[in-house]
């Protein structure tokens, strides 16, 4: 299948046919409780060619459960989100989280619901309560909001800030587009090369990475939104199917009637949950709760719920 547009690297290689070691990628999954992790990573530019992403690990965490929005399966995501970011952010130094998107729009408000959560302590300094003294890490959160409302790109806001602060890391939180709709607030991406603003629904913007912000860039998404296009081929394919012809020898054509419809009807339409609200709100706590854990790990189980906003 051709023209089909995801966020995620695990998506990415499934349409790649990718097991194993093929052309510089490797790819691997493990069961934690109601927790799927598939880790694919690129290692070298051939593999980067044939996903179409930049050399790096990309972790994606699949919990279709949480939409139930059930305690078990939450918990077993934050710990498995909590592993990762340790695992991609240095063990010390000051730590800046970056939530992206507009607040305004429910389906892109993912990174600034984020941000009211995370434990912000950089500013304390002498005023930290004697019980929490050498145990919070320096943590500094920001919502820089879009292009179309400040007028200033993400980017330059985001390493003014870095320049100014000079952390160890960028923590930076947006909305993805999935290939599936079910993965749609039950999955989490977590990966080591940065993001791109925007990408989700094809508005790209000035990219954060170590390259752009001179430090190491943890990029977190989650899908929000499928391609409308993506739903029209699948159902043109389950039609062609059910007729009685072969998928794969009519792709070309099957591609070029969805085209026509994209073109002529969707353009670059997105879809979400109509309950998209109440899922974005539960899956804003479950993230912020992994990464409260990941960069506090001196505060006690019970103290981090009452620390978050």
């Amino acid at each position: 299948m051709s023209r089909i547009r995801t966020d995620l690297a695990l998506e990415s290689s499934a349409l790649q046919n990718v097991t194993g070691e093929i052309a510089g990628i490797l790819m691997r999954q493990q069961q934690f409780g109601e927790v799927m992790e598939t880790v694919v990573e690129i290692i070298n530019e051939r593999g980067a060619k044939a996903l179409g992403r930049s050399i790096g690990r990309y972790v994606t965490l699949a919990c279709a459960a949480l939409s139930a929005d059930e305690l078990e399966p939450r918990d077993a995501l934050v710990s498995r989100l909590r592993q990762t970011i340790t695992s991609m952010v240095p063990g010390c130094g000051d730590v800046l989280v970056i939530g992206l998107g507009n607040r305004k729009i429910t389906a892109d408000s993912l990174g600034p619901k984020v941000i009211d959560r995370v434990i912000v302590t950089r500013h304390m300094g002498e005023q930290t309560p004697p019980g929490l003294k050498g145990r919070l890490r320096s943590v500094s959160a920001v919502a820089p909001g879009v292009l179309g409302v400040t007028g200033v790109e993400t980017a330059e806001v985001v390493r003014g800030i870095v320049e100014h602060i000079k952390p160890c890391a960028v923590i930076a939180i947006d909305a993805l587009a999935a290939r599936e709709t079910q993965r749609i607030c039950t999955t989490v991406q977590i990966a080591d090369t940065g993001i791109d603003p925007g990408s989700g629904i094809g508005n790209h913007r000035m990219a954060l990475n170590r390259e752009t912000l001179g430090v190491p860039v943890v990029a977190l998404g989650v899908p929000m939104v499928v391609y409308a296009a993506t739903i029209a081929r699948d159902a043109l394919s389950l039609l062609a199917g059910d007729l009685g012809f072969d998928c794969d020898k009519h792709a070309q054509a099957l591609d070029a009637l969805v085209q026509r419809v994209v073109d002529e009807q969707l353009g670059d339409m997105v879809v979400t949950p109509r309950e998209v609200d109440e899922r974005v709100a539960n899956i804003a706590e479950a993230v912020a709760l992994g990464i409260n854990k990941a960069l506090q790990p001196d505060l006690h189980e019970d103290e981090i719920p009452l620390l978050m906003h």
